[in-house]
């Protein structure tokens, strides 16, 4: 679930990225006027999300996550903040998890974070005291999160557009809730030989066609489980200090657990 904690949110940017809707006018100068920023076509989406995707250095925002198992009847609800920049062409990812609702329960603090540097993705949890260390990359080698997050999910403006349709049906949706008016919605349905088959059955992209920021992201795993996220009071574009990133391991959660990259088979002669 980590991984796909990761996955999402950095598919989210992506998105938001490719729309770059940045405060400051010159931070876009080819931005569509919401009064024609409808597009027609999935390659128009898709080729404008492209152009585009290269302009997002920090982002800032509320995060909303929800996790649904519909087969247990079971759900979960997050709250937090989440931080993002890019220093001397290496990624920094941050997301501090503040609050819990677990089903019908009352929503109450809980406290745990994850930080990734383009080696490590860092987890601190403190409600059990415990910290998890996983290497995601050979530490000469700092990956970019939205092409680690690409591995695991189709990062929506990084992604190329013949890799998406080989892998998914793509369409655009009309959008019939009356309170979602105004959003672009794009439908993504995994082909049965994708590699995305066996995490994902189908992913859900809204955006907003006039502010061009991301609203949610939706996708549904074989399993019948439903991952959320909402992106909220987005700062684009406007600098994170590199503070933010520094963290330390509270004595008391003891010493981490490592877990080693995974590395890559060698490839036969």
């Amino acid at each position: 679930m980590r991984k796909t904690i990761l996955a999402l949110l950095t598919g989210v940017l992506a998105a938001t990225a490719g729309l770059c809707m940045a405060r400051q006018p010159q931070d876009c100068p080819e931005q569509t006027p919401p009064e024609k920023a409808a597009l027609d076509t999935v390659d128009d989406v898709l080729a404008r999300l492209q152009a585009k995707t290269s302009k997002l250095t920090s982002y800032e925002g509320g995060i909303i996550y929800r996790f649904k198992q519909p087969l247990l009847e079971s759900e979960s609800l997050r709250r937090g903040v989440l931080h993002y920049a890019k220093y001397d062409q290496r990624t920094f990812l941050r997301i501090d998890f503040q609050t819990l609702r677990q089903d019908e329960e009352p929503e109450q603090r809980y406290r745990e974070e994850y930080i990734f540097d383009g080696v490590w993705l860092t987890v601190l949890n403190y409600q059990v005291k415990s910290a998890k260390r996983h290497q995601l990359a050979e530490e000469d080698k700092p990956a970019d999160a939205f092409n680690l997050a690409s591995e695991n999910l189709p990062v929506i403006g990084f992604t190329r557009i013949t890799d998406l349709k080989r892998e998914f049906e793509i369409r655009l949706v009309e959008e019939k809730n009356p309170e979602r008016s105004g959003l672009v919605r794009l439908h993504l349905r995994t082909k049965p030989q994708s590699k995305y088959k066996d995490d994902y059955t189908s992913l859900d992209f809204w955006m907003d066609a006039g502010q061009g920021l991301p609203v949610r992201i939706v996708a549904f795993s074989p399993e019948e489980e439903v991952y959320e996220i909402e992106l909220v009071q987005p700062k684009i574009n406007l600098g994170v200090n590199r503070k933010v990133f520094e963290y330390s391991i509270p004595r008391d959660f003891g010493s981490p657990e490592i877990v080693p990259l995974r590395k890559q088979p060698p490839d036969n002669p």
